[in-house]
């Protein structure tokens, strides 16, 4: 079959590799839909650092945001799945450990992740391996384009969760990229009024219409403070801003991951009564996305800028947007 290899920094491409054999307690699926996804280019620029740290290396499958139709079972594994349209959970646990035990699997310090980390191969390719247990049914109206929009939405979910929105409260989110507007769009379908600020006019452009209450460039914000900020920028110097730009009391939420330490004077926090949150993964918010999504009350759609086949990935994750892409921030790719 056909996937996608990162074999050293910046070079990758399709190759033919062995088909998946689903182990006892997986399935196969054909993958239909992928998205590219900021630490795929950091896999295949070989900044991330898993890279470093000896949770990843080449070469890499890349890949984790999906869907698909289940083709294979494995032993143990409930036939009901054949043929279903499913997506499925990054951060895989190991299953027996306190944290997997306790719901945290995403945080299992033996955990494999999709795409990224232990060496298991991503989804940008003819067909992926998956545990059974990992996978979430994709209801008709969640297509593949939806489908492959959950695993960033239920990172959403968990920001606008770790906020703890009430309707009526104001929302500032820092950071219009994918995950940025996601929030955006979930803190909205909470009740929230939402603002987004952002420093590129063309994000900017582009966040403002989504049709959100204010869309900001980062200085012109207005003086006011916030019941919740959401840091969903690469930006090291945010975390400190969005303590300083909250209301007292209230919460600052951190979903963004700079390149480097972001310095941050704690007494800030102590003095304000500020909750900070911090999220990782979309693992807890994968069902309420596909609710989401199902219902029509969050619709991220218009993200998606332009879809290109499978070996038009290297060229994306070189930063080569496709020339009849649209202005908003996910590239998707079309498997079959």
């Amino acid at each position: 079959m056909r996937a996608f290899v990162v074999r050293a920094p910046r070079r990758a491409g399709v190759e033919a590799v062995p088909e998946p054999i689903p182990a006892a307690g997986e399935v196969v699926v054909d993958v239909h839909r992928a998205g590219v996804c900021g630490t795929d280019v950091e896999l295949f620029t070989g900044e991330m650092a898993y890279l470093h740290d000896g949770h990843a290396a080449f070469p890499l499958r890349i890949g984790h945001e999906w869907a698909g139709t289940v083709s294979a079972v494995g032993e143990g594994v409930d036939r009901h799945w054949l043929g279903r349209r499913v997506t499925g959970d990054t951060m895989l646990g190991c299953g027996v450990c306190a944290r997997c035990r306790g719901g945290r699997q995403h945080l299992c310090a033996s955990r494999t992740e999709l795409g990224i980390r232990g060496g298991r191969p991503g989804a940008l390719a003819d067909r992926v391996a998956v545990p059974a247990g990992s996978l979430l049914a994709l209801p008709d109206r969640v297509d593949d384009v939806l489908g492959a929009l959950v695993e960033p939405g239920g990172n959403a979910v968990r920001a606008v969760q770790g906020a703890a929105l009430q309707p009526g409260d104001r929302a500032l989110v820092i950071g219009p990229g994918t995950i940025g507007l996601l929030v955006a769009m979930f803190a909205r379908a909470a009740g929230a009024e939402v603002h987004v600020a952002g420093v590129t006019e063309r994000s900017l452009e582009f966040a403002r219409t989504l049709g959100f209450d204010g869309v900001w460039a980062a200085g012109d914000l207005p003086d006011r403070r916030w019941d919740a900020v959401i840091d969903a920028s690469t930006d090291p110097t945010v975390p400190a801003e969005a303590v300083r730009l909250v209301e007292p009391g209230k919460r600052v939420v951190l979903i963004g991951v700079a390149g480097s330490p972001s310095p941050l004077d704690s007494r800030e926090l102590v003095f304000a009564d500020v909750t900070a949150v911090g999220v990782l993964s979309a693992s807890g918010g994968l069902q309420a996305a596909v609710d989401a999504y199902a219902s029509g009350a969050v619709d991220p759609r218009p993200l998606v800028a332009a879809t290109v086949p499978l070996d038009g990935v290297a060229a994306v994750l070189a930063g080569n947007r496709p020339a009849d892409a649209g202005n908003g921030p996910k590239v998707h790719v079309a498997i079959r």
